[in-house]
Formats: C-alpha cells, structure tokens, sequence
C-alpha cells in the first residue's frame, strides 16, 4: 500500500500536483524527500522544510508505514 504526500505553497507548484502516492514505502521521510526531490527537482533540502506524519510534526528519521500521510510543508511568509 503506498503513502500519500501532501504539498503545499511553492512545492506544490513545482510538483504539479497537491499531493501524489509514492510505492515502495521508503524507510524514512528523509528517504522519501530525497527520492522525492530525484523525480520533481525541488532546489531545497530538508534543513528549509518540517514534515509530518499522520498529522503529527515528526523528526526526519522517522519510520514510514504502509497508508502513512506524509505533508511537507515548506517555510511560509507573509503577514
């Protein structure tokens, strides 16, 4: 069963998309965003996002699991 990952502002403008299922399950989110930023070239590196698991803020290494929901949510400004 793959994950879904969700993105938002200027990722998912670079994506084309808002969110897209990714199979194989990688290990672990930063597993993910690396073979992630292979297919859609984001031009960051996970030092500028956070992630969340399940609708939980979770570290990088974190384990993902069969029907996880990953969000990656970059920085956002403004007022």
């Amino acid at each position: 069963m793959p994950v879904t990952v969700r993105y938002f502002a200027r990722m998912a403008e670079i994506a084309g998309c808002q969110s897209e299922e990714v199979s194989p399950v990688p290990a672990t989110a930063a597993a993910l965003f690396a073979r992630l930023t292979q297919v859609h070239s984001f031009g960051f590196g996970i030092e500028a996002l956070r992630v969340a698991v399940n609708d939980r803020l979770v570290g990088w290494e974190s384990s993902l699991h069969d029907g996880d929901e990953i969000a990656l949510i970059p920085p956002v400004s403004g007022g």
